[in-house]
């Protein structure tokens, strides 16, 4: 990567040449056997199913920027052409809310006309993020707050506490849904106004579009997001957004790696093509892992897969 994002310059993956295409699992390296099981069912299902009907070839898309110095805001804006939409990390370990601020402040001063989300990854209390809004809305809109607090009780409670004091600010949950063993409660509680969801953790672009599908019946919009993936894993989402009228998508990560293991993927005013990709031979060549971490990958795979549903259902023996 070219910039630390979710605190790592690094990013692992495990590509999959499938009967069907290319894919991808990458499961953050902390997370346990079952949690990473959900990624490893949507890789199957993205190389043995095959990925789901796209109902238009172009995706529009966010640009993302990372906990960064303000001084880098615009050349990372720079990197995202023709965007409308920009989400900004924000309540990263070690900074402060004026860090934030003077980052949402910097986004503000270099795109004057462009929409802006704030991502806390649960980051504050719900004291601490109607703080957080008050103070953001100072200097302009939001289009939405993306998991300010932790837990869904504190996203509810929160929403209820801004809209009673006129700052007009959208909820969006993400981890509430991706990392929640009903990802549906979230929205059939009325907690948020966006759905944030990601193909991997929920275990495949079919099971993205049936969350997406269930929000719309609820009033919550859906925003259809990446995990740092590959330009090969990005094909899922690709997928998924083109299918469920997802509002300007967060898959531009790719704008954050300094290399890849193919062709990236440009933005096109604003948008990204839906097509697959498939894996260079010379950059597998260059960004393949050591030998002890391909290993390590064989053994998380093994155990991944005594969790994955319906595994034991899949032609041939695909942990091997």
């Amino acid at each position: 990567m070219n910039i630390r994002f979710r605190g790592i310059m690094q990013r692992e993956v495990m590509l999959i040449d499938g009967p069907q295409g290319w894919s991808e699992w990458g499961a953050f390296l902390e997370y346990g056997s079952v949690e990473s099981a959900m990624w490893l069912a949507s890789a199957l299902e993205m190389g043995w199913v095959g990925p789901p009907r796209s109902l238009q070839g172009w995706v529009p898309v966010n640009g993302t920027i990372p906990a960064c110095e303000p001084d880098r805001v615009p050349d990372l804006l720079n990197r995202y052409s023709g965007i409308s939409t920009v989400k900004v990390k924000v309540a990263e370990k070690g900074q402060t809310l004026d860090d934030d601020c003077a980052r949402v402040r910097a986004v503000r001063e270099a795109r004057p006309d462009i929409n802006i989300r704030v991502d806390a990854n649960g980051g504050w209390t719900v004291a601490e993020a109607h703080e957080a809004v008050r103070r953001f809305l100072r200097d302009g809109p939001l289009d939405y707050v993306e998991q300010p607090c932790p837990r869904l009780e504190d996203l509810a409670e929160l929403r209820k506490t801004l809209a009673d004091d006129g700052l007009s600010a959208r909820i969006a949950a993400d981890e509430s849904i991706r990392k929640a063993s009903d990802p549906y409660r979230a929205i059939r509680m009325g907690a948020v106004d966006v759905a944030v969801v990601k193909a991997a953790p929920l275990g495949g672009p079919r099971a993205l579009i049936a969350v997406a599908e269930e929000a719309r019946k609820h009033g919550v919009d859906v925003t259809v997001s990446s995990a740092i993936d590959s330009v090969v894993g990005m094909y899922a989402g690709l997928c998924a957004a083109s299918a469920v009228d997802s509002q300007p998508a967060g898959l531009a990560t790719g704008a954050l790696m300094a290399g890849d293991v193919g062709d990236s993927r440009p933005i096109v005013d604003g948008m990204m093509a839906v097509e697959p990709r498939t894996p260079d031979p010379d950059a597998l060549a260059r960004y393949r892992a050591p030998e002890d971490r391909v290993q390590w990958w064989k053994e998380r795979l093994a155990a991944a897969w005594k969790h994955v549903p319906g595994a034991s259902d899949m032609p041939g023996n695909a942990a091997d």
